[in-house]
């Protein structure tokens, strides 16, 4: 009997542990498992990745079908967070879709029942809506940004319905989208420096449970001079009595100083250091922070976080980084992956990209017309890799035909600086990039919405630097940037040895006709290079098809020296400060990377670190 009875409890033990097995291979089946904003982070959470029930809507007639609350039509199944387009999504159609249909079921613990439960979206292309059980719980506009919807009174007992549906038109004009290209096929179109769409979901989505009264967000202002940090708290359903502890830890976890004070809304706490350690690219230290909201002796509310104390400013023509001079050497990043197209495949997909950048000598990354995840910023903050936050701008925000893209651009572009605006490794903003084409369309509406998004970003993080609009036409900016795409050696140098602030007149500028003169400000080739060079092409004297690929360059050994050579004219002038190279890898029909699409390395790195990393003047 005592044997029949051990071996029961034996069997019962092992089915314990391969449930549990099974348990934990399911959830790390889950794609994009991570949490999605690890500079606020509470503990009761669910990621809601996965497998969904999905629908095209290509009449755009699910609405008037009724399909938020009934949606036993969608007759396909996606992979979230990854769009449509994707293979990773198990769909991989890249042709318009007008609008799309998403529908699970979640189940809400019972330990959540007396809590607030917000429903995140990473980001949503373009124009989002949301419904539990049929009942509408919230709508958003802006395809790169994240947002939240509280679906509490929406929810009911046990199971419920979760429908979205997303309306995307990167054709109408009026619809900022970066880099996603307007032509079905970018390459026979000769667009080739434009891309595959993405549409729908291409973030992670999840629940979070929040107490009545919650901390809404926090701002972090490092002050490396005065050695402390200023923490601004946004509380809501604030009430009178409550106060705010901030607790900062060591990259250890043990505690250094702690500060309670009155709960009073978007009133500072200011923690002061009496030994700091300083966030740089050589040293990347991350303070650990908790933010409490309590009411008396209760714990109402709990939000980790973490924060880096470093200083970065412009004096004269020069950047500095915590005081000390910094050449900016940057390289374009796009963000697209073969499989996820914007989506990253993993969390260490986002972080060999910039490992990768490193490697090749690069201290930091032009982001480019891509607002890219919090997970990102995450990994160049752990990293000590500089960045400039940058708006999905690429010409069509300045089709002033249709005024609604410039409310469109304001409102989206100040949600990323607010979603942004604590990460240490960003040190810069640029909210435009290529403007011509809307100074030329209307000269004095370009200045004015110039100057306003100049204006707004100012006043949403007044601690950083603005380059204005990238490239060829300035009119209000802290940063004077330049592309230029120039393969002549000799011409090159022409036009960049002169660069002086004292003599601004001699400044090379794209467009002097319709661009405020160079005035002295840090002055940046924040686009250059474009070398192109795929293995196909290796020992052939002849330049890429312009007609299906884009890039300059002809074999492996004159790209080298080509890009050499340009870089060096860059380094050794003392009156430039930083550069950005095209880029790190190729994307599609563009194929002028460092590494390969695939991010397979295209030349011999060591060489490539050598070119890049080698002394500049203006740091001496």
């Amino acid at each position: 009997m005592y044997k029949l009875v051990r071996a029961l409890f034996v069997s019962f033990l092992w089915l314990i542990i391969f449930m549990i097995g099974l348990t934990a291979k399911s959830q790390n089946n889950i794609p994009r498992p991570e949490h999605p904003k690890p500079q606020f982070m509470r503990d009761s959470w669910i990621n809601l990745n996965g497998q969904w029930n999905f629908a095209f809507d290509f009449g755009q007639s699910g609405i008037e079908k009724g399909w938020f609350s009934d949606p036993s039509e969608f007759d396909m199944k996606i992979s979230v967070p990854f769009c449509p387009e994707s293979s990773l999504s198990g769909i991989g159609h890249t042709d318009f879709v007008p609008a799309v249909w998403y529908h699970r079921q979640i189940d809400i613990p019972e330990s959540w029942r007396d809590k607030r439960v917000i429903l995140h979206f990473g980001a949503v292309d373009y124009d989002c809506r949301a419904w539990i059980n049929g009942t509408p719980v919230g709508r958003h506009y802006g395809g790169s940004v994240s947002f939240s919807f509280d679906i509490t009174e929406a929810l009911q007992e046990g199971v419920n319905d979760l429908v979205v549906c997303a309306l995307d038109d990167i054709r109408s004009g009026i619809q900022p989208g970066g880099k996603q290209s307007i032509a079905y096929d970018p390459a026979k179109a000769g667009m080739l420096t434009r891309y595959t769409r993405t549409t729908g979901i291409w973030q992670t989505v999840w629940l979070e449970a929040r107490p009545e009264s919650y901390i809404e967000s926090v701002n972090i202002v490092p002050d490396l001079d005065n050695s402390c940090f200023t923490i601004t708290p946004v509380i809501e359903n604030y009430r009178n009595g409550m106060d705010f502890n901030v607790v900062l830890l060591s990259d250890e976890g043990e505690e250094i100083v702690s500060k309670k004070q009155y709960a009073t809304q978007n009133s500072p706490v200011i923690l002061e250091l009496a030994n700091p350690e300083v966030w740089c690219p050589d040293n990347p230290y991350l303070y650990g922070l908790q933010f409490e909201l309590l009411d008396g002796n209760k714990e109402v509310d709990v939000v980790k976080s973490y924060a880096g104390l470093r200083k970065f400013h412009i004096e004269g023509n020069k950047f500095f980084l915590n005081n000390e001079p910094i050449f900016l050497r940057f390289v374009l990043d796009q963000g697209y992956y073969p499989d996820g197209i914007l989506t990253a495949p993993t969390d260490q997909a986002l972080k060999k990209d910039i490992v990768l950048a490193l490697e090749a000598g690069f201290n930091g990354a032009r982001l480019h017309d891509k607002i890219f995840e919090e997970r990102f910023h995450y990994w160049a903050d752990k990293l000590g890799y500089l960045t400039w936050g940058e708006y999905i701008d690429y010409g069509e925000s300045f089709d002033w035909s249709k005024t609604q893209v410039f409310l469109n651009q304001q409102r989206e572009w100040r949600e990323s600086i607010m979603r942004d605006r604590n990460h240490p490794s960003i040190v810069a903003w640029t909210p435009f990039n290529e403007t011509i084409r809307g100074a030329r369309y209307n000269l004095e509406t370009h200045r004015r919405a110039i100057i306003e998004t100049y204006d707004l970003t100012r006043n949403l993080d007044p601690t950083r630097p603005i380059n204005d609009a990238s490239g060829y036409v300035h009119v209000k900016t802290d940063i004077f940037s330049i592309h230029d795409y120039d393969q002549n050696v000799e011409s090159w140098k022409d036009k960049y040895q002169s660069i002086n602030p004292n003599n601004q007149e001699k400044a090379f500028i794209r467009y002097p006709e319709i661009s405020i003169p160079y005035n002295g400000e840090p002055y940046v080739v924040d686009e250059y290079g474009g070398t192109f060079w795929t293995r196909d092409y290796a020992n052939k004297e002849q330049q890429g098809d312009s007609r299906t690929q884009w890039g300059y360059g002809k074999t492996e050994k004159q790209v080298k020296d080509l890009i050499k050579a340009l870089t060096s004219v860059l380094l050794n002038n003392p009156n430039i400060a930083g550069y950005c190279f095209t880029q790190l890898y190729d994307v599609e029909a563009e194929v002028n990377g460092i590494y390969s699409y695939q991010r397979e390395p295209k030349f011999n790195i060591e060489q490539i670190k050598e070119i890049f990393a080698a002394p500049a003047a203006i740091e001496e």
